[in-house]
């Protein structure tokens, strides 16, 4: 089995190019990402999942997707049914904790069900950021609550519906995105808090789930710990805070590197990352000359890293025979009793 390089690489639409086949078969990414571009249906997106492991030669290669409910969810009918919001869960929790945990737990397994079926194994949730007033959007109702620790208790919830399910959680974004004043797909989102503020809301979802086995990180600056870099290619930030303060020795992967947070050519914005302390580049629209220009500079996944991605891939063979009709069913009356 060849090596693979530490790098999860979207493509072009719902079927791979001959180009892509070739990229993929030579550059060996760890792993591959879907978007909604890549969906057309049920039999086209099994295909898809299928060539792209034949690609890289690897059966066990993992597909994530973003999968979270509301406003961010790739599959739709008839492919996964249309989910709520986490704000909606968190509603629930508010009123009854344990309705609320059980919910959670129950959407995430439901993914779970409609992404292996179609060879999805990965999962971007859950959301631990926590918002505060006067936040950018981007968050929004994909947070489960405006208070740590809420947030932290659906979330690890969360997170074990879809570990059950056999998908590998992803909890992102990492430090803590929901104080950003805006949207890192468009800025650079810079939050000027003092650290004793950010320990206190910020941190705490992710400092009580370090047992997670993958994170994404945030591509904002925290002027309290490196005023220069974006959590993705800071140094400090992932050594100190990441690994250090909140304990995460799980995979850690970036957010997408062409959002337009990220400064530089692609290829120094992949060195830049794996030199602050990354595991792995996560490159999603599919555009050839940048996932060129990442793998240019993406080494072999190695040492610590392997051993990450390694284990987080044992997730995959988890199964705890739940019966999908009657956890659809249970979902839906938690909702209509709303």
């Amino acid at each position: 089995m060849s090596e693979s390089k530490a790098m999860i690489l979207g493509c072009s639409g719902p079927e791979l190019t001959p180009e892509e086949v070739s990229f993929f078969a030579a550059e060996r990414p760890w792993g591959f990402i879907v978007f909604a571009r890549n969906v057309a249906d049920a039999s086209q997106l099994t295909e898809l999942t299928a060539a792209m492991r034949d690609a890289v030669g690897r059966p066990d290669a993992p597909v994530f997707v973003d999968q979270e409910g509301g406003r961010v969810q790739r599959l739709r009918p008839p492919l996964a049914p249309n989910y709520p919001p986490a704000s909606n869960l968190g509603v629930l929790y508010a009123s009854d904790r344990a309705s609320g945990l059980r919910v959670a737990w129950l959407l995430s397994r439901l993914h779970a069900f409609d992404l292996r079926r179609y060879g999805i194994s990965a999962d971007c949730l859950p959301v631990l950021d926590v918002p505060v007033p006067g936040a950018h959007d981007v968050i929004g109702e994909r947070a489960y609550g405006n208070d740590p620790e809420t947030v932290l208790a659906m979330g690890q919830a969360a997170a074990d519906g879809l570990s059950d399910g056999g998908v590998i959680a992803v909890m992102k974004h990492m430090p803590g995105h929901g104080r950003a004043l805006a949207d890192s797909h468009l800025d650079l989102p810079r939050v000027d808090a003092p650290l004793e503020a950010l320990r206190a809301h910020d941190f705490t979802p992710f400092a009580g789930l370090e047992r997670i086995h993958a994170a994404m990180t945030a591509h904002v600056v925290y002027e309290a710990i490196d005023p220069d870099h974006p959590a993705t290619t800071s140094p400090k930030v992932i050594s100190e805070i990441i690994r250090g303060e909140l304990g995460f020795d799980g995979l850690l992967m970036t957010d997408d590197v062409s959002m337009k947070a990220l400064s530089g050519d692609f290829g120094s914005r992949t060195n830049a990352i794996l030199a602050a302390g990354c595991d792995l580049v996560l490159h999603c629209n599919g555009v050839m000359e940048e996932m060129r220009a990442v793998a240019g500079r993406a080494p072999v996944l190695s040492k610590k890293s392997l051993e990450r991605a390694e284990k987080a891939l044992q997730v995959c063979t988890n199964d705890d025979g739940a019966d999908e009709a009657a956890l659809r069913e249970e979902f839906a009356a938690f909702f209509a009793a709303a």
